[in-house]
Parts: C-alpha cells; sequence; structure tokens
C-alpha cells in the first residue's frame, strides 16, 4: 500500500478534502504537527550513519553539558 500526504491552507479546506475521501470511502488519517514531527525523525534514524560507534562516557558529557 502506498501513502499520499495533502497539506491543506485552512481548516475549511482539510475539512472538504476530509469529506471528499470518506464519500468515495478512502480511508485518511489527520496527522497533527507531533506525528509529522515523529515521521521526519524516522526518516533522519534511517538516514543516520551506523557504523561507528561512542563511548556511554563520551554520550553521558555531552548530555550533561
Amino acid at each position: 500500500m502506498k501513502s499520499i500526504l495533502i497539506n491543506t491552507k485552512s481548516k475549511k479546506e482539510l475539512d472538504f478534502v476530509s469529506e471528499l475521501l470518506t464519500k468515495l470511502k478512502i480511508s485518511s488519517r489527520t496527522l497533527n504537527f507531533e506525528d509529522i514531527e515523529d515521521i521526519g525523525m524516522g526518516e533522519l534514524m534511517k538516514e543516520a550513519d551506523r557504523t561507528k560507534t561512542i563511548s556511554r562516557d563520551v554520550i553521558m558529557k555531552k548530555l550533561t553539558k
């Protein structure tokens, strides 16, 4: 299955598109800002370089700064 992401300009436009998809019996879901951030973070994690390793001490030092 493939998906399509539609960015609407207003609440009225979002309601129109949602209603249209419902009438066409196409399932849809409205994403909030956090959902979109989660998708973006997932994509960044997929692209991350996993060949290098870092010690726990280095990570803890960065977190305490």
